[in-house]
């Protein structure tokens, strides 16, 4: 990529009507909720409140796999403890199937996906023979456009990723170019195993709860022009994006809960509030210092300026 700076169904006419502001935070069960976590949770938020808009919660946990029995219910208490307040219900991806089978079944129809029966070995090998390096996604040739390779084995769908450059503007990141044929090609929007990937899932619920802008971390920015490719195809509006910088460790490392870094506790949460603040550059007053949750957001709402975000990649966080 160049840079230079709660319904059960999907309806498209919905979709892309005007509504007011629609933010959204979105945690997948797979641990606890980390500073990083909380920043992306706070950030989006203020977005949401600072423009008089909702603010929803969206748990994400349609890989059974990783999902760790009660970390949802753990995520909603910790967010409570820091005085999170959201608005309807809680939507749960798992609870939410048929939208993301419509989809699928859609772009069947359009003849814009295919089976495939390659494994990332495969492709990575495939990488290594022609030498590709430095991307973190696995480029897909489109080995199975004409056809599954391997009889037998269980199919995954790709989408046909058309050969064009799909232009963004991210509120934080600037002018985003991307030719996702050409970076990723042919994508999964259906794992193997069945289960809606990513890509696809985050597109459908986005459109099925109305959400009119993005708050996310800087890793996801790459996955932007395959969100939009998809938007495209199904007929959803495009919202807005806005990338927030990654909260880093001292060694450049982004915090996440693979790399098991550590949840925020719920004791003290005003002064870890206050911390993510003077990370997201907010320089709250010393008399914040002891306050109550509530007191602190009262002042963030009223003050929130995502100035300090623009055209930054990484924050580090405090040793």
């Amino acid at each position: 990529m160049r840079n230079s700076s709660a319904t059960a169904t999907i309806d498209i006419a919905d979709s892309t009507a005007p509504s007011p502001y629609v933010g959204r935070f979105a945690p997948s069960p797979t641990g606890p909720l980390h500073l990083g976590s909380l920043a992306t949770a706070l950030a989006s938020a203020l977005e949401a409140r600072a423009r008089r808009g909702r603010w929803l919660i969206r748990i994400e946990d349609l890989d059974s796999s990783r999902r760790l029995p009660g970390m949802a219910d753990q995520h909603l208490r910790t967010l409570e403890a820091y005085g999170f307040e959201w608005d309807g219900a809680v939507r749960v991806q798992s609870a939410h199937l048929d939208p993301h089978t419509e989809a699928l079944e859609r772009l069947r129809r359009l003849g814009l996906c295919y089976e495939c029966t390659c494994s990332r070995a495969e492709i990575s090998a495939l990488r290594t023979e022609t030498g590709d390096a430095g991307e973190e996604d696995l480029h897909y040739p489109g080995l199975c456009r004409s056809g599954p390779r391997h009889a037998g084995r269980a199919r995954a769908l790709r989408f046909l990723a058309e050969d064009r450059e799909i232009a963004f503007d991210d509120r934080w990141q600037g002018h985003c170019v991307d030719n996702v044929a050409r970076s990723v090609g042919d994508f999964i929007v259906r794992r193997r195993d069945g289960i809606p990937a990513y890509q696809l899932a985050v597109v459908v619920d986005d459109a099925a709860q109305g959400v009119t802008d993005v708050v996310r971390g800087c890793d996801l920015l790459a996955s932007t022009p395959r969100q939009i490719l998809l938007q495209e195809a199904l007929g959803f509006a495009r919202p807005g994006y806005a990338h927030l910088p990654l909260i880093v460790a001292a060694d450049g490392t982004k915090l996440s809960k693979s790399s098991r870094a550590i949840g925020v506790a719920a004791r003290d949460a005003g002064a870890t509030l206050l911390l993510v603040l003077n990370l997201l550059g907010q320089a709250p007053p010393g008399e914040l210092a002891g306050a109550p949750p509530a007191e602190v957001w009262t002042w963030a709402i009223a003050h929130w300026n995502a100035g300090p975000l623009r055209g930054r990649r990484s924050i580090r966080a405090p040793d």
